[in-house]
């Protein structure tokens, strides 16, 4: 009876002991994604997925809650693009490590998004950050590069089961090309299936309103949160 009372404390020992050593794990994770360090970032999310923490748990307590915070910081003004880009890349090099391990299991995207720049503009710097957000916010992103036809986006709609699109233009004389996109994807008998959100320098809610999109966003952290409130909508 000793001898059970004993294995029993012990069990709960090991166990108490276990979920300790896993919230340090996800609290260094976010702690060097919020810094940017990306080395950092790497070995802890190796070090969690060897000591067998949960690839979703990783992404769900380690790395989203990070982009979170970062975004948050960005709005208060104590982080600027650079350092969000920075913690983005730290980020999406943890992501890649549980990849293979979230594609093995029976975790369903918040989302499936379509980024890309359109065409007649080779600007991608917002477009990435944009994309690497949206993956650490749990969205599967398919990222369509720059120069990107309204083709190329219905194409990603038809063979991706995209539920929102993402368009960028940095310059004045691309702008209308979101107008050309977004009424190719509506002749195509798409736009009920897809949400529209747009982005850039020259863009705005008026211009978003004109054209018949569901939203624009003036940075990578609105983009991210206007993504989740559309694709919760459907």
């Amino acid at each position: 009876m000793d001898d059970g009372k004993h294995d029993l404390q012990y069990a709960l020992f090991i166990h108490l002991n276990l979920g300790v050593a896993m919230e340090q794990y996800l609290e260094q994770i976010s702690q060097a994604v919020v810094k940017g360090d990306q080395n950092a970032t790497i070995e802890l999310v190796q070090a969690a997925v060897d000591a067998q923490v949960d690839a979703n748990t990783i992404m769900q307590k380690g790395l989203i809650p990070a982009m979170s915070d970062v975004g948050r910081l960005y709005e208060q003004g104590e982080y600027f693009v650079p350092e969000m880009l920075i913690s983005a890349r730290a980020m999406k090099a943890g992501l890649e490590i549980i990849k293979p391990l979230l594609a093995g299991s029976d975790l369903k995207p918040a989302g499936t998004v379509a980024v890309g720049t359109v065409k007649g503009d080779l600007h991608d710097i917002g477009k990435n950050l944009v994309g690497i957000m949206l993956e650490g916010a749990g969205f599967s992103v398919h990222d369509l590069g720059t120069d990107v036809s309204p083709e190329q986006f219905i194409e990603a709609i038809r063979t991706n089961q995209v539920d929102l699109i993402g368009m960028s233009a940095l310059l004045t004389t691309t702008m209308p090309m979101m107008e050309t996109t977004t009424n190719a994807i509506t002749r195509a008998g798409l736009r009920n299936q897809v949400k529209i959100i747009i982005g850039g320098a020259p863009i705005t809610q008026a211009y978003a309103d004109k054209i018949g999109a569901d939203g624009f966003a003036p940075d990578a952290s609105q983009a991210v949160k206007l993504a989740i409130n559309l694709v919760n909508q459907r």
